[in-house]
């Protein structure tokens, strides 16, 4: 069931109801902070969902890589953070550490070093094909 969001023109509160495309066309929404009809509809972001055939697809797409320079520690973090956001799945605490750290302009070197764990089972943290 899709959600939808409104502001109220009473109390100025974001509202969001989830009503079926039947429903909204002829649903009066109301406030549930102030119990006001005052809503205003607000237009937001759009979430698509994608196969996993089209998350790979986007993925191996070479345009992924524009702007990816290997040597500059933070170019690697927010293309890590992409590529996660594309997966759709949670890679867990040191994931986002090691991303976190990126994006600060740590080397990668140094946030292995400091994280004799890392990988786990993998046999260690980054690649040398990094």
């Amino acid at each position: 069931m899709p959600f939808y969001d409104y502001r109220c023109q009473n109390c100025r509160r974001g509202v969001r109801l989830f009503l079926s495309y039947a429903e909204y066309d002829t649903a009066e929404p109301i406030c549930p902070h102030c119990q006001s009809r005052r809503l205003t509809r607000r237009v937001t972001r759009v979430a698509l969902a994608k196969t996993e055939e089209a998350r790979m697809d986007t993925l191996m797409d070479d345009s992924a890589l524009d702007g990816l320079d290997e040597e500059d520690p933070k170019a690697l973090g927010r293309f890590m953070r992409r590529m996660s956001r594309e997966m759709g799945e949670e890679m867990g605490d040191d994931f986002d550490e090691v991303v976190d750290r990126l994006e600060k302009g740590e080397s990668p070197e140094t946030i292995e070093a400091s994280m004799p764990d890392l990988g786990g089972d993998l046999g260690g943290g980054f690649d040398d094909d990094f």
